[in-house]
């Protein structure tokens, strides 16, 4: 069935592989299309971006996987540190028909309690995406978006209907990036999260 799609659409753009990262752009997709797609095709990781009328299929590499992964056990470990109530859904698919908006973040969470749209999404940047995904989570009223890109935090906030970038989390202002940053590209992820714990625990 994605064969037929491919074939039926417009092919918008094709990236080259980023250490294995590719991405495709298709256009003029419907949503019932889109919701079929997400909702049938199998395939461990594979992201789907909407953007109205715009599906973009991404493959995400090793090493996106590897440090998306590691953000979300250091912030989950700080929040457990620090008992912080957090509620985290992964990868789950946000959709939104009226806005024709949807898609994955590669780990969201709502801080204090369980809400239908998470309070912070998280991106990791490898490979430029096709689809403006800022964009997708302004329709969905995603309160903060933190992208990462080459070991670094930029943080976007919700404001009067745009994103803006901000310096910290308004969520999480407790949470040093700079060190988050710093422990998520340590090769060795079992040391990095005992360090980060260690460092945690002499800040009280």
């Amino acid at each position: 069935m994605l064969a037929t799609m491919v074939a039926a659409t417009t092919l918008g753009d094709l990236q080259p592989r980023v250490e294995d990262e590719s991405r495709v752009l298709l256009g003029g997709v419907p949503w019932s299309t889109y919701v079929v797609l997400r909702d049938t095709v199998d395939s461990p990781g594979l992201r789907m971006t909407y953007l109205e009328g715009r599906l973009e299929i991404m493959s995400p590499s090793r090493t996106h996987e590897v440090s998306k992964k590691q953000i979300a056990r250091l912030l989950e470990l700080f929040c457990l540190e620090r008992d912080i109530p957090l509620f985290g859904y992964g990868s789950t698919t946000f959709r939104k028909e009226e806005k024709q908006r949807g898609l994955e973040p590669d780990e969201c969470y709502c801080r204090g309690a369980d809400r239908e749209v998470p309070d912070i999404a998280l991106e990791v940047i490898v490979s430029s995406p096709l689809i403006d995904k800022l964009e997708v989570y302004r329709g969905l009223s995603v309160r903060e978006v933190w992208l990462f890109r080459n070991g670094t935090f930029e943080i976007m906030t919700l404001r009067h209907d745009q994103y803006e970038s901000i310096e910290r989390s308004q969520v999480f202002p407790e949470v040093d990036l700079a060190a988050l940053g710093r422990f998520a590209l340590a090769e060795d992820q079992h040391a990095a999260l005992k360090a980060f714990r260690d460092e945690l625990r002499q800040q009280v």
